[in-house]
């Protein structure tokens, strides 16, 4: 299903009818404030496993991150986050950014890498983080297969590649063509793995 949802103001039938099929294991392809994303339940194994086999990897090794409602919603999925670094945090966010953290006991055990770490979002995206708070939970967040191409940022495009394979494609409008900037924040000094959409000020 193509399902167009209005970005500044999405209309909460739409929300609904994601958010359903969402937790009834369902696939989608969603806008954020970078490049469109695959999503699905961070609690539905088998549409973790449906993302898997859509990207072709072993979600065992796959470094997967959750997109959040907010700041509050992120701070359940890591270990206690010092104020220096709620201070950083909320500084960048909402925003182009994906920040690597401790992941704590709320992140299944499917998505826990050997790093024991975890990817955190919060898009500067009205649908994305619209669904995850009528959700009550963040989504897994994944990349579309293959080089981000132009046809990666058309929804009816997108939906004509990947109609097959996933339950719902999101038409947000027309998405961007840079990923989000990402930032370790595991050590004392945190380090860009790779810059992005997100301009990064060295802290």
């Amino acid at each position: 299903m193509l399902l167009y949802i209005h970005p500044d103001n999405p209309q909460p039938r739409h929300i609904k009818a994601v958010t359903e099929c969402l937790r009834d294991g369902g696939v989608i392809i969603y806008p954020t404030d970078t490049i469109y994303g695959l999503g699905c339940d961070i609690y539905q194994h088998k549409a973790i496993e449906r993302i898997s086999r859509i990207k072709r990897i072993d979600y065992h090794k796959a470094q997967f991150s959750f997109v959040c409602h907010d700041l509050s919603d992120m701070s359940k999925y890591t270990k206690s986050i010092s104020t220096p670094l709620y201070r950083m945090l909320k500084s960048y966010l909402p925003g182009a950014y994906t920040f690597i953290l401790p992941a704590s006991k709320e992140v299944p055990k499917i998505l826990q890498s050997r790093k024991n770490t975890i990817g955190l979002r919060v898009p500067d995206n009205n649908i994305a983080r619209t669904i995850v708070k009528e959700l009550g939970h963040p989504i897994l967040s994944a990349t579309l297969p293959g080089e981000t191409v132009e046809e990666y940022t058309d929804p009816e495009l997108i939906y004509e590649n990947f109609r097959g394979l996933v339950d719902i494609v999101i038409h947000g409008g027309i998405g961007g063509t840079i990923p989000s900037t990402v930032v370790d924040c595991t050590k004392d000094e945190y380090e860009v793995i790779r810059m992005g959409a997100g301009e990064w000020v060295e802290e």
